[in-house]
């Protein structure tokens, strides 16, 4: 008996050991020169400039010249969106972009945030920095960063800026946002060298919050901006005090993970898997197979060869323009695909998302995006950012429509202090951008949930 409690201890003993040194696990990195030729001798500049958004006469004359000499190709009979973007729908976008949609006004919109340059690793970092105009006297604003994905922009987070600045419900908290561009997105200087990955990105984030004077702050990101975020609480999980994501696809399969696609359709309460779960998991080989597949050809080319495909991109502004909303189509709502419109001003307006691809067109950033999967998947899925667990409190937006689905479980294998999992009523892969209201409501419980635990 005693023999059996004095080995029962030690193993338990060392159960506690392995958990609390894998508890202290960072990740780490060091720091990188991005910019063009060696590194200058002397200290990096560390000065932040103002930034706005401007356009001209030329901008213009050139984009409405490539636009009028565009070649426009008949789509086949009967094939909505499952062909790609529907040509007779994008006429009628392209009409809207040649002759009604005002850039300057939309210029106008996207400067009503304050913006800024700094200079960090060698490339320019583009950034938003909303404070709120009031709060209440003795509570100081929330820092939180917000990433963006592609192939979205900063632009995505307008319409949920002003809900977590500003929130109409006096005992919500109070936040002061800073929206980054992902370097090679938008208005970030694109890596001038090989390499730069998620890893590399998070470095830089964590960088510009500390020069902004944040030691410690949230953060949220969608599309590849959850695998930012997720890196800047592994690189320094003491500055980050808690994490909310709306996409959480699991890097490999975990042994829970393959048992509950087994034997979940079967015994669901044994995995906590909902009505909702069901429906998006099963038939598995249909809704997570094949629907992958249905949608992940433009992920091989970026991955593999970017700079071949974006080349005509970047030269052809309609091009462009069907490449990226055709994924604000489908990632919405994979029925949309049978929609000769693509559905896409059921969710979005023609403004917005025409705002979105000049921002990609004027910056000229289309191959520079591109690049960054090949920089991140050309590594492998055997890095340390993918085997090691994320330990910050960590909230989870699950939006029913989300391009690859992921049940609670699941996200409980990466994030092992899952604070909040809300399973969302509507919504897709562009959440903050299509459902504003619901994200800012999330990121407010999982915030409050964090605060009243410290």
């Amino acid at each position: 008996m005693f023999t059996e409690v004095l080995v029962a201890l030690c193993i338990g003993g060392l159960i506690l050991f392995l958990v609390k040194r894998s508890r202290n696990q960072v990740l780490q990195t060091e720091d990188g020169w991005w910019g063009i030729g060696a590194p200058p001798d002397g200290e990096e500049d560390i000065t932040i400039q103002p930034f706005t958004v401007t356009t001209s006469d030329e901008e213009l004359e050139d984009l409405y010249r490539r636009i009028d000499q565009t070649r426009p190709v008949a789509s086949l009979e009967d094939s909505q969106f499952n062909y790609g973007f529907n040509s007779w729908y994008l006429e009628k976008v392209v009409s809207y972009w040649r002759n009604d949609f005002k850039w300057r006004r939309q210029v106008d919109k996207l400067n009503q945030y304050p913006q800024f340059k700094t200079k960090i690793e060698g490339i320019d970092i583009h950034y938003l920095h909303v404070k709120p105009k009031t709060h209440h006297k003795g509570t100081a604003a929330i820092p939180l960063i917000m990433v963006h994905g592609w192939p979205g922009s900063f632009y995505e987070f307008y319409g949920l800026i002003p809900l977590l600045t500003e929130p109409s419900d006096p005992n919500d908290l109070v936040f002061e946002v800073v929206c980054p561009s992902i370097p090679g997105y938008g208005f970030s200087e694109a890596p001038h060298k090989k390499g730069f990955d998620s890893v590399c990105a998070a470095r830089i984030f964590h960088k510009l919050m500390k020069r902004l004077g944040f030691q410690q702050f949230y953060a949220h990101g969608g599309d590849w901006g959850w695998q930012i975020t997720t890196n800047m609480a592994q690189l320094d999980p003491k500055s980050v005090k808690g994490l909310h994501v709306n996409f959480a696809p699991p890097s490999k399969p975990s042994l829970p993970m393959v048992l509950s696609l087994a034997l979940g359709r079967y015994f669901p309460k044994l995995f906590g898997f909902t009505d909702m779960d069901i429906q998006h998991l099963y038939p598995c080989m249909e809704k997570l197979a094949v629907e992958s597949l249905k949608e992940s050809g433009y992920m091989h080319i970026q991955s593999t060869k970017p700079d071949t495909a974006g080349r005509g991109l970047n030269d052809s502004p309609v091009g462009l323009a069907a490449y990226i909303l055709e994924k604000f189509s489908t990632w919405t709502n994979r029925d949309f695909r049978n929609l000769e419109d693509g559905g896409l001003t059921r969710k979005f307006s023609l403004d917005d998302l025409l705002t979105n691809v000049m921002i990609y067109w004027t910056s000229g950033c289309i191959i520079s995006s591109m690049r960054f999967y090949k920089e991140n998947f050309s590594k492998g899925l055997n890095q340390p950012q993918h085997k090691m667990p994320v330990y910050v409190p960590t909230g989870f937006a699950c939006f029913p429509n989300e391009l690859m689905y992921t049940p609670k479980l699941w996200v409980k294998q990466k994030y092992w202090q899952l604070e909040t999992f809300t399973p969302m009523t509507r919504g897709g892969h562009f959440a903050a951008m299509e459902e504003p209201q619901l994200m800012a409501e999330d990121i407010q419980k999982f915030t409050k949930t964090v605060e009243e635990k410290k």
